[in-house]
């Protein structure tokens, strides 16, 4: 009998592991990582991180151990520490201000810098000594570049940057060049320094945010207050948080009224004011009120840890700017490399030049030809915008949302909680068939009391408001963008929409004519039903304080605004027409998905809104921008989320992507333009090793001092 084929089991049920990994300070040092650990037996999922410095991978503990997994890593020059798993405690470590000179990469520039400038000193006191010194301080500065190179090159990376520079200082030894070749091992030691530095200051906005959430929280038991560890709160437990004093899990005020600093979840700048019932974000400052706090999420998921891992998830959403430069760097190393083989040996073979002078031109054209600055052009600035868009309360999903939004031409918006304040209030309750007021708004809050949906909510507290006792409902059950329907006090009753409730032949001719003079004073109306309408109740909603102005900002970026919504043409016309914007009304869901591709014919579109209700036209859209306070539709479900509650941010996002559009595309001309310049220089045998290495030293320098610029974005006030 045939024995059955082995089954092999999924990637998924291989643990995933985490690491911070030190030393992995450029988009070289990411490509390399993942591209070496992707190569080793038994991993699978590997992803990277520059921003966060973290490694997620999954390991098939059978072919490699995790102990090789980390020796590897050691071997490439990296410190790989262990994190637990996500759920266990904080993602990140709390960044350190450690000095560079207490770094790795520190102590070689000093130590590498100390040789040459004992060289340079021995040549002035005894000459024929010095090309001894030179040759240690490059023999030195060279041994942990070499190092790292063999270990890259055993893992399949041959053509790594250490294996260029470390080709480049040998070849200057062998040639009879030893002073140049340790200025080249030191000035690239200084490059590597300054880069670690810069890449450090570029994710510090973000790593800061694990420092926020306090170390210990006051938990209540009964009547004693426990100061207990903020990572221990679970769901559903009381805190309290005192005046002054950060609070430390996300959840819901019970008792207490104050005025939270927001601003490093939100970027909101002026304290709000909450009071029972308001959300509230770990890390947040209360003012000057006693809270007590009902956790609702616990430290691993809370708003501040849920940024941070969407952070550093985005850069597996590389920019397609990005992809590209990645691509073209794994065939451009291995070119460059060969291209300045033959320039050292076939002027010398074919036409009997001078092997020195060749020999030294190949070894600079092979200094020209690192990538560092061409592949940090791209990570570097769509790092830095993501810090900046952080600090903002704009939160993007990497380089590929980035890009995409700066070249949107259309943003659609919902209405209700987008462009309004999504608190709608009821303001007029007309009965039909005999029935009075206080009936029709009990009933219709009887149907409503099991929606979240906004109006559904304002009709509920409307009854509160007067008093008015609700009854209980059964068998509730949506009708999708018409209203909901469900038994209450043994009828079935319906709260529809005008139109579904005409469609149903359920409204008088006396009825419909009331309808449209409620809608005609810009209010949305719905209709309570049986078998024939009961009562008909109009809500309004009104517009942001900030709407006509980011409405205007959109227009002088050039962009068309447009509002969708499912509510009538009168009521969207009342919201759209003091706004300065189009609108399409009456719109289902199925709906507004149509109008974003047919909006998608005349350029890229993005798609505003709640998450929930506009599911289908936020997935459709080029970006789905979530407005909202950190939920988790705004976290996970669309391409960039606003975590205020300002409509100004649409315009933001724009604005820092196109900032940072701009920044990559200045990144990419000073990398390739100053190659160019020396590589002729370099031919024409104008370009010493030293002025090479510079040069490459000098544009990664550009290229980081020029997406730095970004971290002081702060956009319009």
């Amino acid at each position: 009998m045939a024995r059955p084929a082995e089954t092999l089991p999924s990637p998924a049920v291989f643990p995933e592991l985490r690491y911070h990994v030190g030393g992995m300070d450029c988009a070289s040092c990411v490509q390399k990582v993942e591209r070496a650990v992707s190569r080793l037996p038994g991993t699978c999922d590997v992803q990277s991180s520059f921003t966060t410095q973290t490694l997620r991978l999954r390991l098939d503990e059978r072919q490699t151990s995790r102990a090789a997994l980390e020796e590897q890593l050691r071997a490439l020059g990296y410190v790989p520490h262990r994190l637990v798993a996500r759920g266990e405690a904080t993602e990140l470590p709390a960044p350190t201000q450690q000095s560079w000179v207490a770094g790795e990469q520190g102590r070689l520039v000093l130590v590498s810098g100390a040789l040459l400038a004992a060289a340079w000193l021995l040549s002035l006191a005894w000459p024929p000594l010095s090309v001894w010194g030179y040759a240690a301080a490059t023999l030195v500065g060279v041994w942990p570049l070499a190092r790292q190179a063999a270990a890259a090159a055993r893992l399949g990376e041959p053509f790594s940057i250490n294996t260029l520079v470390t080709l480049a200082a040998l070849g200057a030894l062998l040639i009879g060049q030893a002073a140049e070749g340790a200025v080249v091992v030191f000035l690239f030691s200084v490059g590597e320094l300054l880069e670690g530095v810069a890449a450090g200051r570029a994710r510090a906005g973000v790593q800061a945010l694990a420092a926020l959430t306090p170390r210990t929280a006051l938990l209540l038991r009964g009547t004693q207050v426990v100061e207990v560890s903020a990572e221990s709160l679970r769901v559903g437990q009381r805190v309290q948080v005192r005046p002054g004093a950060r609070v430390p899990a996300d959840g819901i005020i019970e008792t207490g009224f104050s005025a939270l600093d927001d601003s490093p979840v939100t970027g909101e700048s002026v304290p709000v004011e909450k009071g029972v019932g308001d959300w509230v974000y770990a890390g947040s400052v209360n003012g000057s009120g006693l809270l007590t706090v009902r956790v609702e999420r616990a430290a691993s998921d809370n708003t501040i840890a849920r940024i941070i891992h969407l952070v550093e998830e985005a850069e597996s959403h590389k920019a397609p700017t990005a992809r590209l430069i990645d691509r073209f760097s794994r065939v451009y190393t291995p070119l460059v490399v060969a291209v300045s083989a033959a320039v050292a040996t076939l002027p010398p073979l074919l036409a009997g030049a001078e092997w020195h002078t060749w020999l030294y031109r190949g070894l600079a054209l092979l200094l020209i030809g690192c990538p560092c600055a061409l592949v940090l052009s791209v990570p570097a600035a769509i790092t830095s915008a993501l810090a900046a868009g952080t600090r903002r309360g704009l939160l993007v999903k990497g380089g590929a949302a980035l890009e995409q939004l700066a070249g949107i031409r259309t943003v659609a918006f919902d209405k209700t909680g987008t462009l309004t304040v999504g608190q709608p209030v009821v303001t007029d309750v007309r009965p039909l068939a005999g029935r009075d007021e206080q009936e029709v708004l009990r009933l219709a809050a009887g149907v409503e009391s099991g929606s979240d949906h906004p109006l559904a909510r304002a009709v509920v507290d409307r009854a509160g408001a007067l008093g008015l006792s609700v009854p209980a409902s059964q068998d509730g059950q949506a009708l999708p963008g018409q209203g909901v329907s469900a038994q209450v006090e043994g009828q079935i009753l319906h709260v529809v929409s005008p139109r579904y409730a005409a469609a149903r032949g359920w409204l008088t001719p006396d009825a419909q004519a009331e309808v449209a003079a409620l809608e005609a004073q810009g209010k949305t109306v719905v209709v309570l039903a049986s078998d024939q309408a009961l009562g008909l109740l109009a809500l309004r909603d009104e517009a942001r304080a900030d709407a006509r102005e980011a409405v205007a900002r959109l227009r002088a970026l050039g962009l068309r605004a447009v509002m969708l919504t499912g509510d009538n043409v009168r009521t969207a016309s009342a919201i759209a027409e003091p706004l300065g914007m189009e609108a399409q009304a009456g719109l289902l869901p199925g709906d507004k998905l149509r109008v974003v591709r047919d909006l998608q014919r005349m350029g890229g579109v993005a798609m505003v809104g709640d998450g929930i209700n506009d599911a289908p036209a936020l997935a459709a859209a080029d970006v789905g921008i979530a407005m909202g306070g950190g939920t988790d539709v705004a976290l996970e479900t669309a391409d960039a989320a606003l975590l205020h509650a300002r409509v100004t941010g649409v315009a933001e996002l724009i604005e820092l992507a196109r900032a940072a559009l701009s920044n990559i595309r200045q990144n990419v001309a000073f990398a390739l333009g100053l190659k160019a310049v020396f590589l002729v220089t370099t031919l024409l045998g104008h370009t010493s090793l030293w002025l090479a290495i510079l040069a490459d030293t000098g544009a990664t320098a550009l290229v980081t001092a020029n997406a730095l610029r970004l971290l002081r974005w702060r956009g319009r006030p």
